[in-house]
């Protein structure tokens, strides 16, 4: 057997670099679900106060939606990677990764279950797993079938949606769509209850999470930005970034604009389902791409990726830190912590997203002074190769 996991000589800047940035824009958005009872509300009509408002249509046009897809992608790229090592080494691509996505899964059940009903893990697992049966294949298909998968459900659900509010326009006003009870047992639960309601409420919200439709849907949301970002692995666009200068620079011009735009128009117009729905699986996913371009780009200038050494070192640690974002915030703002849910303002609520990603940066530049690998992914890459394989890996590096 040669596969073994990947040394910190092996990794790509950029691409931890990439996902350190992601986690950033994940947590900002997920500051929400922590502190607020979604998936029951509204938020572009929950809050009222000015600043509220204000900060939330800031996230929501440059933050919401555009950073789970950034990621998505990554997580499409870091598969194929490993699809094209384990080959290249002679070994068996889908004994190790089905273990990974198998183990990877749980982690996330204990996650969802235990911590935090938002987890995205399971959903990574399951969508991973279809990826695999593809991964063969030339990256031209994986990108047709990925854009075909996409397009095709979204372009239809985009259609109806739209066609719905010609015919009703008062009818397919999202803001109708709050459950008012749901909301109030979250805000009991989370707000004012001990770990014991609000692991009870997190079960009522992982139904809803979880559901089979959710399922279902992943497998034309979250598996299409899979099987792009499989297709990009292949093809070796970051890794030859400065070779493809031409191709990021047309990305970034484009996308990032035309992502702003179509995210800003529930904003600019009479809000309806129809733009709500553009704006979160057209807009997301094209301003995501821009943002992926600019920051390849800028990684090309020399000394760059020296620059953002520590936000690449999160990201070599990404499910440590994603982890121990939900342990900290449901730590923060449930009733068995400090019992801030609901007490503070959106603009409170980024900044202190801001600071607990500075000391998350601060955490892991002193973590890989110590250790090679960040605590849960040894624990989990131990799991999945063994002891023996990482101690011979320890000693080639």
């Amino acid at each position: 057997m040669n596969s073994t996991p990947t040394t910190s000589k092996q990794r790509i800047d950029t691409l931890d670099i990439l996902r350190g940035v992601s986690l950033l824009g994940i947590l900002l958005v997920n500051m929400f679900a922590f502190s607020t009872p979604m998936p029951h509300i509204d938020l572009k009509t929950w809050f009222t106060v000015p600043i509220d408002k204000e900060y939330h249509e800031i996230l929501d046009v440059f933050v919401q939606g555009s950073f789970y897809p950034l990621f998505s992608m990554l997580f499409g790229y870091g598969l194929a990677m490993q699809y094209t090592k384990t080959t290249r080494l002679g070994d068996s691509f889908y004994k190790f990764s089905i273990k990974r996505l198998v183990v990877l899964f749980i982690i996330g059940m204990f996650h969802a279950f235990l911590i935090w009903w938002g987890d995205i893990l399971m959903t990574y697992a399951f969508c991973g797993l279809v990826l695999i049966a593809l991964i063969r294949l030339r990256p031209v298909f994986l990108l047709t079938i990925g854009l075909i998968f996409y397009i095709g459900i979204n372009g239809i659900m985009a259609m109806l949606v739209g066609l719905a509010s010609l015919a009703d326009p008062s009818g397919t006003d999202p803001s109708q769509f709050i459950d008012i009870e749901s909301m109030e047992d979250a805000v009991k639960a989370y707000g004012a209850g001990s770990w014991t309601d609000a692991f009870m409420q997190r079960l009522v919200d992982l139904s809803i999470q979880f559901s089979p439709s959710m399922w279902l849907m992943a497998l034309f949301t979250i598996l299409p930005y899979m099987l792009v970002g499989a297709a990009a692995s292949k093809w070796q666009l970051i890794e030859k970034a400065k070779s493809k200068y031409v191709l990021w620079s047309i990305l970034a011009i484009v996308m990032v604009p035309l992502g702003i735009y179509l995210k800003f128009l529930p904003y600019a117009f009479e809000r309806n389902s129809f733009l709500d729905y553009i704006q979160t699986y057209f807009g997301g996913p094209i301003l995501a791409l821009g943002y992926a371009s600019v920051m390849v780009l800028f990684c090309c200038i020399p000394y760059a990726t020296k620059m953002l050494s520590p936000i690449a070192k999160a990201g070599r640690m990404s499910l440590t830190v994603y982890i121990t974002q939900s342990i900290i915030c449901t730590l923060i703002f449930y009733h068995f912590g400090l019992g801030l849910y609901g007490k503070i303002g959106v603009d409170t609520a980024t900044w202190l997203a801001v600071g607990i990603y500075a000391i998350q940066l601060i955490f892991a530049t002193i973590w890989f002074m110590l250790f090679k690998q960040g605590p849960i992914e040894a624990a989990w890459k131990r799991i999945i190769y063994g002891e023996s394989v990482l101690k011979k890996e320890e000693i080639n590096q």
